[in-house]
């Protein structure tokens, strides 16, 4: 019986890593057409997948500047903020999010929304690889098709057609920062005339992209 398990245990590891590796693949050139977060969505889905090229670097460079500073630089997984998120936790009892735009763009297109270990345990196998077998540029392409930017709404262009009535190929520093600063709570932050810290976090991403041309930090995405 012990051996008979294991067998089992064996094949089934051997389906999964063959299963995850050939998702892995395939959506290094194809489009991800769905996702289990739009699918469980009730308010539906709303998206129009786009190239890189059409979409505004200015979009790019706001995402880093918000959500990732150190994209180009780690393999997927921001050692230092997950530490001292760890030591804020301990010390504060305060849970503070430390994921990637690697470990997002995991999440989002393979897995569902929520905590967890066994979640987070699986996000860390697809981060890995996507990590290997995409590149950053890709990353950041499939990221910026599959994150939620508002109500029922998903990716850039659809975001910016909601938003701004325009294609995603042409949003001005402003637009970009106010996507950006949206997207951690992209159904309950406001994209349009947004108010108080929201405003202020707006212009404060607005003026990292400065930054982040400079220093070329978004280097690895357009190198």
């Amino acid at each position: 019986m012990p051996l008979t398990l294991a067998r089992l245990a064996a094949k089934f590891m051997l389906y999964f890593v063959g299963f995850t590796l050939l998702l892995v693949i395939a959506f290094k050139w194809i489009p991800v057409p769905v996702t289990a977060t739009m699918l469980m969505d009730e308010n539906g889905s709303t998206r129009d997948w786009e190239s890189l090229e059409r979409i505004d670097p200015n979009l790019v460079f706001a995402v880093i500047a918000a959500e990732d500073a150190k994209f180009c630089e780690h393999s997927g997984f921001d050692t230092e903020a997950i530490e001292q998120a760890l030591r804020e936790r301990e010390q504060t009892g305060r849970v503070r999010g430390a994921s990637t735009i690697s470990q997002q763009t995991a999440k989002n297109v393979f897995l569902w929304q929520g905590g967890g270990w066994f979640r987070k345990a699986l996000e860390a196998w697809f981060t890995f690889w996507i990590e290997l077998v995409w590149g950053k540029a890709r990353i950041m392409e499939v990221y910026l098709n599959v994150a939620e930017t508002g109500i029922g709404t998903y990716g850039a262009e659809a975001g910016a057609q909601r938003y701004f009535g325009h294609s995603a190929a042409r949003l001005s520093p402003d637009e970009a920062s106010r996507m950006a600063a949206a997207l951690p709570s992209p159904k309950t932050r406001a994209v349009r005339s947004p108010g108080g810290w929201l405003a202020r976090h707006g212009n404060t991403i607005e003026a990292r992209i400065g930054i982040v041309k400079r220093d070329g930090l978004a280097a690895c995405v357009y190198g």
